[in-house]
């Protein structure tokens, strides 16, 4: 047996190796626009929220007299919730992969 281990450790990676090239072969090519348009994703997914719990905090501070500025808690909160929006839709993005 002299060298007969690592021959087969050899045709195991070479296999292995193969496999990858086909499967990568197999996805589909993203090009810059694919990324620009993830890149417009993810920033619609943060700006929505935000502006629609500044909108929705200035409509709830014109119309009560509390100490509370809901237009900041509703802006923290808005972009909060974006935030974890835009991390879905990156991991969801990367599982594809």
């Amino acid at each position: 047996m002299n060298g007969n281990g690592n021959g087969r450790r050899d045709a195991d990676e070479i296999v292995r190796k193969a496999r990858l090239k086909q499967d990568a072969q197999r996805r589909p090519r993203r090009n810059a626009w694919y990324g620009l348009g993830l890149f417009g994703l993810v920033g619609w997914a943060v700006a929505v929220p935000t502006v629609a719990g500044i909108a929705l905090g200035l409509w709830i501070d014109a119309r009560t007299a509390s100490g509370t500025s809901w237009t900041l808690v509703l802006l923290i909160a808005g972009a909060a919730l974006g935030c974890l929006n835009a991390w879905y839709w990156v991991q969801r993005e990367g599982r594809d992969d």
